[in-house]
């Protein structure tokens, strides 16, 4: 197959196309119209002094890159499988390993199916296949579990999707299990739980009864699903609650913290940590009322017209400050604090519209920070420009995006609607900015442990931005709803071995993202029929330091088959001091 230029005179003048030649075993050699150019008068009129010259060098350059696609089609049907071997997904399924309680669990549920492949090693190869290399379903059956040294049995891609399906559909009991073995082997401290939501977009504008469009953290116009998450006090992951895009986030607290007691047996009383979004009445009372406790931020510009104007009169000089050493050991202001504690009043209506009010005596933290009040100016005072310069052509509402907080669009009657910047709402985002409250029922404890439990919180940002970035999740591009909640259970117990992998065996010594990109990172090529050439870098520090303390193979230049089923093997259950082997 190849392409030529095709001239052609006609009435109207000298006509060029591009031809592409052809042979089909059924009907011999053929040529065809490829594309149209047009008539070389008319080309000439747009610029173009020589067509023939230019639309001959384009054919020679399409006929170039066809040559090297059939060139590398050629190449592959020359070795039926790539010499390369992802290997850095090892110290994950040294993680899973130790999980013994999980293995067995799934293996008891799935075989009552009595599926024709493996559940529980196809999913953990999809879960090491994601770690690894993320990509879409089809992608990971053919180029990246071949590429794994997981034993999987011979797997089809519908098998896959099957697998998918299945696991989706008893996500929760999967999540339950998991739990369940992370308690036995590691432990898990509910005393303190951290809970926040996030969601998920799609590449389609089709909603059904899962996938709805709701308020995106993308700001994106897709239909999404979201994801409650739970921490432990650890930072460990114990719940994951999928629900539809566009439902509110804040019962979802209640439901995985409600269920993950119950399936685990967790009696003890636990400290609810959120952020703003989901503070609300119908969440403390429940905490209360079950006998837990919770640390909530708040935003202050909620605060009734009373309590602004007290808030104003507030002497920030007055108030306790907490240092840091800069790079200079320096001591800085890093952030200063005014408290009180007092009852407070609620009031909510039940699920049968009844309204229920109440009493809570809670701990109220005013904090400032200097750094994020230059930072929250910087942001507003950008808005605030954009807005101004939008309103000068009196731009549309859809145009102003965020900003759209300091304009008023007014509507005179009868009259189209003019926009108007808001001097009112600059001057408050303004007065607001790099303040904070957190509201707590926890009185008995210190201003500043209230203050460093709630900033724990980032923990679960940075977990949420592991899943979206490092695993990929989004966008979705599996339809059905339990091969959805299957992607995201892969997802999920891919951030979960990592998790502790980095917080109970490598001892945070590295962060998420120097562990993912050794992950990433650590391949090998097949140096013979037997050895494999190691790819890792020198300079990688989680190589380094997993050679120093776990086995020293690893950073090993050639690797033989025994280090590689030493690897297959380790079982990594406690600090890397003192790990062993199954």
């Amino acid at each position: 197959m190849r392409y030529f230029l095709k001239k052609t005179n006609i009435k109207k003048g000298e006509y060029l196309q591009i031809y592409i030649s052809e042979y089909k075993r059924d009907i011999g050699s053929r040529n065809r119209c490829f594309k149209s150019i047009g008539y070389i008068s008319e080309i000439k009129d747009k610029g173009i002094k020589d067509p023939i010259a230019y639309y001959q060098a384009q054919v020679k350059k399409m006929n170039e890159e066809l040559e090297e696609k059939e060139s590398s089609e050629k190449a592959k049907k020359i070795g039926n499988q790539s010499p390369k071997r992802y290997a850095g997904y090892i110290v994950l399924k040294g993680i899973a390993n130790s999980l013994t309680f999980f293995e067995k669990a799934v293996r008891a549920l799935s075989n009552e199916r009595q599926f024709q492949y493996d559940v529980y090693n196809l999913m953990m190869a999809l879960v090491y296949a994601r770690a690894t290399f993320p990509a879409s379903k089809k992608k990971t059956h053919e180029d990246i579990i071949p590429l794994l040294f997981e034993k999987v049995d011979e797997s089809s891609y519908s098998q896959i999707l099957s697998c998918c399906e299945y696991i989706g559909s008893e996500y929760d009991k999967f999540i339950s299990y998991l739990t369940t073995s992370i308690k036995k082997t590691y432990g898990i401290n509910s005393s303190e739980t951290y809970f926040d939501c996030t969601n998920f977009y799609f590449e389609i504008d089709k909603e059904d009864e899962f996938k709805k469009k709701g308020p995106s953290k993308e700001n994106r116009n897709d239909p999404i699903v979201g994801m409650g998450l739970l921490l432990d006090k650890n930072q460990i992951p114990i719940g994951m609650k999928l629900y539809p895009g566009n439902e509110s986030e804040k019962p979802k607290i209640r439901e995985v913290i409600s269920s993950l007691k119950k399936e685990n047996n967790i009696t003890g009383r636990t400290i609810q940590v959120a952020d703003k979004g989901l503070n609300c009445a119908r969440n403390i009372y429940e905490a209360i009322n079950k006998g837990d406790g919770y640390i909530f931020s708040k935003s202050l510009k909620k605060m009734s017209d009373r309590d602004i104007e007290w808030f104003k009169g507030l002497d920030i000089s007055n108030w306790d400050i907490v240092y840091e050493k800069d790079s200079n050991g320096k001591n800085i202001e890093k952030y200063r604090y005014y408290t009180f504690t007092e009852g407070f009043n609620y009031s909510f209506k039940n699920d049968l519209g009844l309204n229920v009010t109440f009493t809570a005596n809670e701990k109220r933290i005013i904090t400032y920070n200097p750094k994020l009040r230059m930072k929250k100016i910087l942001e507003i005072n950008k808005m605030v420009d954009k807005a101004r310069n939008l309103c000068l052509y009196q731009a549309k509402k859809d145009e102003f995006g965020e900003s759209s907080k300091f304009v008023n669009f007014v509507t005179d009657s009868g009259k189209k609607a003019r926009v108007e910047i808001d001097e009112e709402a600059i001057a408050e985002a303004r007065m607001f900015a790099g303040y904070n409250m957190l509201v707590t029922s926890e009185t008995q404890l210190s201003d500043r442990t209230v203050y460093n439990i709630y900033h724990n919180l980032w923990r679960i940002e940075q977990t949420f931005k592991m899943m979206k970035s490092y695993l990929d999740a989004r966008p979705v591009f599996v339809s059905s709803l339990n091969t959805i909640k299957g992607h995201f259970l892969i997802c999920y117990i891919g951030v979960v071995l990592e998790r502790l992998l980095e917080f109970n065996v490598l001892g945070c010594s590295f962060s998420f993202e120097k562990i993912m990109d050794f992950i990433h990172d650590f391949s090998l090529v097949r140096m013979d029929s037997k050895n494999y050439i190691n790819l890792l870098t020198s300079n990688d520090e989680v190589g380094e330091f997993l050679e120093k303390h776990l086995s020293p193979e690893i950073t090993n230049y050639i690797i033989t088959p025994a280090n590689i089923s030493n690897f297959l093997k380790l079982k990594l259950n406690k600090r890397l001091d003192g790990f062993e082997s199954i």
